[in-house]
């Protein structure tokens, strides 16, 4: 990311994959700028992730899906994924960039 000082900056025109982009680590915390246009977590699989995670919707709409049902998401909603909850990316907007500001707790 050339400009490190927007969370709006830099956003490509197109987006093939979703873009996850480090902005900021440390041995107790890795923050992320994720963008999402359309994207979902391919059919059958599902996050699992040994930390923490907290998860701030900043631009665009979203669904996530966990084992005991399901979130929608508009801008700046958030949620905090405990570490090994099983969840997955439903939706997107395939409309407008979907940005997300996730937090992993490492430590």
């Amino acid at each position: 990311m050339s400009n490190g000082t927007n969370l709006f900056a830099d956003i490509p025109a197109t987006l093939p994959e979703e873009l996850a982009q480090t902005i900021l680590s440390t041995g107790q915390v890795r923050i992320e700028r994720i963008v999402s246009l359309g994207h979902s977590t391919a059919t059958g699989e599902w996050y699992d992730q040994p930390q923490q995670e907290f998860v701030v919707l900043v631009a665009g709409a979203a669904r996530l899906r966990f084992e005991d049902g399901e979130i929608e998401m508009t801008v700046g909603s958030y949620v905090n994924i405990p570490a090994h909850k099983r969840h997955r990316v439903e939706w997107t907007d395939p409309r407008q960039p979907t940005i997300w500001l996730a937090v992993h707790l490492l430590g």
